[in-house]
């Protein structure tokens, strides 16, 4: 299952290519890049909070180009910044939460929209809330580990994933079965985001045992 990913990615990036090469021609800025993405991301989370899931998740994923083509014109274009890699990640929290907001703002509309059962519109916003506050965390705990020089890029929710799960299901099935296939993708979201922060939180605290023991690395 690992080497069909990395072989879909693969295949992924190869097909992004030529967009990125004929924006390096054009002098199109990688944090302009960014900011379009990122707007699109907005688009998607208003598209789902109006009901219309399968047309947001065919949206988010034929836009989710702009996730890979910010890196891959700053590279070859020789425009990597510090302000750069700050503004990207950033900016994919913005684009994380709208897309979950919208979600959250879809199910406590359901009684409006009859897109899901009647009763899970309360419990739903508190998964996808949840959802949120993983998917920041796991994103947080990376940043706050290289921040002490450690690389903490492990669990099962790296962002790739995280955008696959947020528009292709949605794009293929929308509402089936009553919304229940929307909820079990939202819901394995969720739990993966938190299984995702935990893992790296317990991984930073093996490579600190070390510098804390006693008469370890100075911190």
């Amino acid at each position: 299952m690992l080497r069909l990913w990395e072989w879909i990615k693969a295949g992924y990036l190869r097909i992004v290519d030529p967009f990125a090469a004929w924006l390096v021609r054009n002098n199109v800025g990688p944090n302009t890049i960014t900011t379009v993405g990122t707007l699109t991301y907005v688009i998607g989370g208003a598209i789902y909070a109006s009901g219309h899931i399968r047309a947001a998740g065919w949206f988010l994923g034929l836009t989710a180009c702009f996730d890979v083509l910010d890196g891959k014109v700053a590279r070859a274009s020789g425009r990597t910044t510090v302000f750069g890699a700050f503004y990207d990640s950033t900016l994919d929290r913005v684009a994380d939460g709208a897309v979950l907001g919208g979600l959250a703002v879809f199910f406590a509309r359901n009684d409006v929209l009859h897109g899901v059962p009647p009763w899970a519109g309360t419990p739903m916003v508190a998964v996808t809330l949840l959802g949120i506050i993983g998917t920041f965390l796991t994103s947080y705990t990376r940043a706050r580990a290289e921040a002490l020089g450690i690389d903490a890029k492990v669990g099962l929710m790296q962002r790739p994933e995280r955008v696959v799960l947020l528009s292709a299901p949605q794009a293929f099935f929308g509402l089936a079965l009553d919304g229940w296939v929307l909820m079990s993708i939202v819901t394995l979201l969720t739990v993966t985001a938190w299984i995702t922060a935990i893992q790296r939180i317990a991984f930073v605290h093996r490579v600190t045992q070390t510098i804390d023991a006693p008469g370890g690395a100075p911190s």
